[in-house]
């Protein structure tokens, strides 16, 4: 499945427009502390186990994205937005885009 964050994809034409799709993925309170415990490994004011968790959760967000475009018959996702928001000490990453089939 192709997956950007253009409005479309250069070379091939959208057939199909099947609506707004979204992922999510939300860390908890203890994935912080967890993280804020190994921070040991902060060098150049950078935290390799944040930035680690934060990938995750983006991954997390970008997978569940492209099940629900397929599960709507969509071959890819256009116009891609990543979203990062702090929710009562949980970290929230969401990521939205239109699910379209392309030819």
């Amino acid at each position: 499945m192709i997956v950007t964050t253009t409005p479309s994809v250069e070379g091939k034409a959208i057939t199909v427009y099947h609506g707004v799709v979204a992922g999510e993925a939300i860390m908890g309170a203890n994935v912080f502390r967890d993280i804020f415990a190994g921070i040991t490994d902060i060098i150049g004011g950078r935290s390799g186990a944040y930035e680690q968790s934060l990938g995750e959760a983006r991954e997390t967000a970008l997978r569940e994205l492209q099940e629900r475009a397929a599960q709507m018959g969509a071959n890819a996702v256009v116009g891609v937005d990543l979203d990062y928001e702090v929710i009562n000490n949980m970290l929230m990453v969401s990521a939205s885009g239109t699910a379209v089939t392309i030819a």
